[in-house]
């Protein structure tokens, strides 16, 4: 888990979270948790005028990443077209 430090470096120049995380292996979400002590779902408080720096109006967005979920994989085409070839050359 990075610390604060390596999070803060991270975020330098204006690096958004999502940057941020994926520059540190963690989700952005966990990025902003480290940076400002609030959870980015929401369920965190502040006190007005007591929010630490960084905080956003609406962290929602940073947590639960879209999911990666390829609908093909060229190992399985290649296995279909190769066995389809090999069916077609037996019914011959």
């Amino acid at each position: 888990m990075p610390t604060r430090g390596q999070v803060s470096r991270a975020l330098a120049g204006g690096t958004d979270y999502a940057a941020a995380g994926r520059a540190l292996g963690i989700p952005a979400g966990q990025v902003y948790m480290i940076m400002t002590g609030v959870p980015a779902d929401g369920s965190g408080t502040t006190r007005a005028g007591e929010a630490p720096e960084g905080v956003l109006k609406t962290a929602q967005q940073l947590v639960h990443p879209p999911a990666q979920n390829p609908t093909t994989k060229p190992a399985v085409h290649r296995w279909v077209a190769r066995r389809a070839a090999e069916l077609e050359a037996g019914s011959s």
